[in-house]
């Protein structure tokens, strides 16, 4: 267990008992509804459950999500972003909202700090990365990249992705070039690598589980600290070779910048304890989610460090804003 999350079960009945005050004025009668910038079903629905049960369980009131998917996921955050700051309009971020999009869109129509007052982290999304069945290792696949430069090629979700950026980040490390091919989301990225259509890929671990189970994908590493409980076998991208290779692919919960102090406290305990849950840390886990840092504070540190990140990725990647 890493020091955070064993910081959050010392915290969590404390963060339980959220200002009094605040529980008996907020939420109150009006709802207050949680921003999912995505579409319906999976991942997103799964955890608007969670972050909207367990609001109102430790804070009474009633909790609903609504589902603003677009411009990769800015849609939602202008959304949000110019809603009262009363506590009862919240977004479910990400760091493609708050330090990619703001690199990939010349005006966004929000700012990734001063809009908001970001409350929690509530998970690091894993990825892995894969190759079809026919490399036998990424060392075999390194190789042949070397030896024909931009020929190899590899899939993403979309330009500026999460599933790009880290394979731009990888592929500095490696020092070898392949050919980018983006796709309009992971399913028919996932599809093509299936076929042999492309080389290697960073889809999410959950994604790549099975596929890698099955043996239809071949599992080569993953950018995380640790490697991961349910497929030990799969190496870190650091045992590898590739010192220090973490990526940041967090989640969180936000409000509007100017939300009262006692709201965004109780807001921030609330959401704090739900995920410092041993079920919630359980469920997160089936779902290729790792803990991430609790607070106010580590989510604006992680902005600001991702910020300064993907600036360097994109610059490289070649992405300009449009």
């Amino acid at each position: 267990m890493t020091a955070f999350s064993r910081r959050s079960l010392l915290a969590a009945p404390l963060l339980a008992d959220v200002p009094a005050a605040a529980q008996a004025s907020f939420p109150g009668a009006r709802p207050v509804t949680l921003v999912m910038p995505y579409t319906a079903g999976g991942l997103p629905t799964v955890l608007g459950n969670i972050i909207t049960q367990g609001l109102a369980q430790r804070l009474g009131g009633s909790f609903v999500t609504d589902f603003r998917p677009g411009a990769a996921t800015a849609i939602a955050a202008r959304q949000v972003a110019r809603a009262q700051p009363d506590g009862h309009t919240l977004l479910f971020g990400s760091v493609t909202t708050f330090a990619a999009v703001p690199h990939a869109q010349r005006n966004p129509g929000y700012d990734p700090l001063a809009d908001f007052h970001h409350l929690t982290m509530i998970g690091n999304t894993l990825f892995m990365l894969v190759g079809h069945p026919r490399w036998p290792s990424l060392a075999a696949v390194l190789e042949e990249a070397r030896r024909r430069p931009g020929q190899l090629s590899y899939a993403s979700f979309g330009i500026g992705s999460t599933a790009h950026l880290v394979m731009v980040d990888f592929l500095r490390r490696a020092g070898v070039e392949m050919l980018h091919i983006p796709f309009g989301g992971s399913g028919p990225a996932i599809t093509e690598i299936l076929a042999g259509r492309v080389d290697l890929m960073f889809p999410t671990f959950a994604s790549a589980k099975p596929h890698v189970e099955a043996g239809r994908l071949q599992g080569f590493g993953v950018p995380a600290r640790n490697r991961i409980p349910s497929m030990p076998a799969v190496p870190t991208l650091s045992e590898l070779g590739f010192t220090d290779f973490h990526f940041d692919a967090w989640l969180g919960v936000s409000a509007p910048a100017g939300t009262p102090p006692a709201v965004a406290e109780a807001l921030e305990a609330a959401l704090v304890a739900t995920f410092a849950e041993a079920t919630t840390r359980a469920r997160l886990e089936e779902l290729g989610l790792e803990p991430a840092p609790p607070g106010r504070a580590a989510m604006v540190a992680s902005i600001r460090r991702n910020l300064d990140a993907n600036r360097e990725l994109m610059a490289r990647a070649g992405i300009t804003p449009e």
